[in-house]
């Protein structure tokens, strides 16, 4: 048998380092723990609420408000579900209000999530942000970029927006109709158009 020779490298000491380097890294690692704990618990409640007992419906002047029970989305065990009551004394117009809002707001939000991912990602726009020299590479991902993003900017998103919004709201009509008729094209029945 033929042992490799061992140099005195083989039996070095390593020391670790000193504190002030360490301190940052165990911040870091705490902070992550708490978050993670956090999401568990978020996601433990939630997990828990969707075996909650179904409320029950009170008589008397229920038979004067609308019945939304047969909507698209409500499913058992919860049926029509609304927690905060904004449907207690509504109308059919009112309620196609909050789904189409429900709706927008969920894109919106799916938007959110996947700018998020793509911006971790190191996925960035090209070119300056400002006139000032501002690259989007220099914005950094997630929460952290609000604070670098120039006033002058958020000012700039905000009459986007808001040109999105008047914009749609002058074309949605058409927008639906040409959707209805592509739907008709195809054959589709009241009950596939919902």
């Amino acid at each position: 048998l033929d042992l490799p020779q061992l140099g005195p490298q083989a039996f070095q000491v390593h020391k670790l380092a000193p504190p002030a380097q360490i301190a940052p890294v165990l911040s870091s690692e705490l902070s992550r723990s708490r978050m993670f704990r956090t999401f568990v618990v978020a996601a433990l409640v939630a997990s828990a609420a969707a075996f909650a007992p179904k409320a029950t419906v009170r008589s008397g002047r229920q038979a004067l408000k609308m019945s939304f029970e047969n909507e698209i989305g409500a499913q058992p065990p919860l049926g029509f579900w609304d927690p905060l009551g904004l449907l207690a004394d509504a109308d059919q117009e009112r309620f196609d209000r909050l789904r189409t809002v429900e709706i927008k707001h969920g894109r919106i939000s799916m938007l959110a999530v996947l700018g998020h991912l793509t911006t971790t990602a190191g996925i960035r726009l090209p070119g300056d942000l400002t006139l000032s020299g501002t690259k989007f590479s220099d914005i950094p991902a997630g929460l952290a970029g609000l604070g670098k993003i120039p006033a002058g900017g958020f000012v700039q998103l905000l009459v986007f927006i808001g040109f999105l919004e008047i914009g749609f709201l002058q074309v949605k009509e058409d927008v639906e109709a040409a959707c209805e008729s592509k739907m008709d094209e195809q054959g589709w029945d009241a009950a596939k158009k919902d």
